[in-house]
């Protein structure tokens, strides 16, 4: 008598494919995925490069735990002084705007167009910032007889500043920009956005030179003799 054959192994079961609806769903869902990213990435490497009107309380302090900020800070320490290069500068705006101060009204800055002036951006969480102002402040005191002005630009906290001033006052104006002061310091040629930088108007309120990174005392002597 002949054995019963072995029952057949089961087959699994094919997977069930997708109906047209299903299809037409992933599709739609990956290309919102994908204009999302690249959206992400557009906002990413286009930040603001211009400031129209100045909002000087706005907050700073993340700034100082910013990694990117502080390597973009310590990348221009060392930076030489350089002239103004073609389209690099927004100096028309720039005296169209006006900034907050620490303890006063508002300054304008079209109220210091007609004599040169030495604009400075800096913070209270940049090292090489603070260690610049004293010969700034050098520069403004003797200078300021000859038609000099020197104006300090925070892009920190009013109680930051108010705080450093306190302990360590300088002769020269301060004003507060915020953090709308890195996009304004973009548009007056700084490319990277670090701190500190510096720029010198004539008279005319035309860019004379900047310096992205700490000014020495050579550099101050040299620009004495601008206007």
């Amino acid at each position: 008598m002949n054995p019963d054959p072995p029952a057949a192994a089961p087959q699994a079961a094919a997977p069930a494919r997708p109906s047209q609806n299903q299809r037409r769903g992933l599709l739609v869902a990956a290309a919102g995925v994908a204009t999302l990213a690249g959206a992400g990435v557009a906002w990413w490497n286009s930040p603001p490069t211009g400031v129209q009107n100045a909002t000087p309380n706005s907050a700073a302090g993340d700034a100082s735990t910013n990694p990117s900020t502080n390597a973009s800070t310590n990348a221009s320490t060392n930076s030489p002084s350089e002239p103004p290069t073609s389209g690099s500068t927004g100096s028309g705006d720039f005296w169209a705007l006006k900034f907050e101060t620490p303890n006063g009204p508002p300054l304008a800055m079209a109220a210091l167009k007609g004599k040169p002036l030495l604009l400075n951006f800096w913070a209270t969480w940049c090292p090489p910032c603070i260690e610049e102002l004293p010969l700034i402040d050098s520069f403004f005191q003797e200078n300021s007889k000859n038609g000099w002005q020197v104006l300090g630009l925070a892009v920190d906290q009013l109680v930051a500043v108010n705080s450093f001033l306190t302990k360590t006052p300088v002769t020269f104006p301060v004003a507060l920009a915020g953090m709308p002061g890195v996009a304004l310091s973009k548009s007056l040629g700084n490319l990277g956005g670090g701190l500190p930088f510096t720029v010198l108007f004539g008279s005319d309120g035309s860019v004379l030179h900047r310096k992205m990174g700490q000014v020495t005392a050579d550099d101050l002597r040299s620009w004495a003799a601008l206007k």
